[in-house]
């Protein structure tokens, strides 16, 4: 049973983020998806809309088994993925899916996206992971896709695009940007050849010194 009052909660934020998507040049058209999860599941965005034309009203709710309250809009085509990184991550919050023209790139050559900059750590790990491929909208993709997001806040898919995911829209976004940007550094130390991996030793020290970057201490 669909909780409908649960999905009344950061609507307007979504939409923020699915606009801002666009803004960011992470994608063109429809070709982009985001989604925050709720108590009874998830609020995502509609199939077929582009976020210049997206109302709050318009965001679909559904539960993580694929049971869509009544008299809405059809959910994004890749809402298996989604829900399937919600069951298996609790922790996450919002979930950010595009194709971002660089990250989208290396995917279609099959490669992570390795320590190539201390910024990576943003993600969580060392390395941002590519999901094998499968076909869009398909559960075989959704298992593919949670498999890959294990741990960390990025994946690539193969041959398709980026997922980011966050505690909410906001964060999501911010990593997904991150990711591009990432991508696009290596996408041309790449191109320049002989590009430098950061050791695990070093991205180490970068993870203990984010954990205060930021932050205004009490002194």
């Amino acid at each position: 049973m669909v909780e409908i009052a649960a999905y009344e909660v950061d609507r307007h934020e979504l939409v923020t983020c699915y606009r801002e998507l666009l803004a960011a040049g992470l994608g063109t058209g429809t070709s982009g998806n985001v989604s925050s999860r709720t108590t009874g599941g998830m609020l995502i965005t509609p199939t077929g809309i582009a976020p210049d034309k997206m109302q709050a009203e318009q965001l679909v709710a559904m539960s993580l088994e694929g049971v869509v309250a009544p008299n809405q809009l059809l959910p994004s085509s890749e809402w298996h993925m989604h829900a399937a990184i919600y069951r298996a991550r609790p922790d996450v919050g919002a979930l950010v899916h595009c194709h971002s023209r660089f990250a989208t790139t290396l995917a279609c050559t099959g490669r992570t996206i390795p320590a190539i900059h201390y910024m990576i750590a943003v993600t969580g790990s060392s390395e941002i992971p590519l999901a094998p491929y499968e076909t869009f909208g398909t559960e075989a993709l959704a298992r593919s896709a949670a498999q890959a997001l294990r741990q960390g806040q990025a994946c690539l898919l193969a041959n398709h695009g980026q997922i980011a995911v966050g505690t909410d829209p906001a964060e999501a976004l911010r990593v997904a940007i991150e990711v591009e940007e990432l991508a696009a550094i290596y996408w041309h130390a790449l191109v320049v050849g002989g590009e430098q991996i950061l050791t695990e030793q070093q991205m180490g020290e970068v993870k203990d010194a984010f954990v205060d970057y930021g932050q205004q201490r009490d002194r």
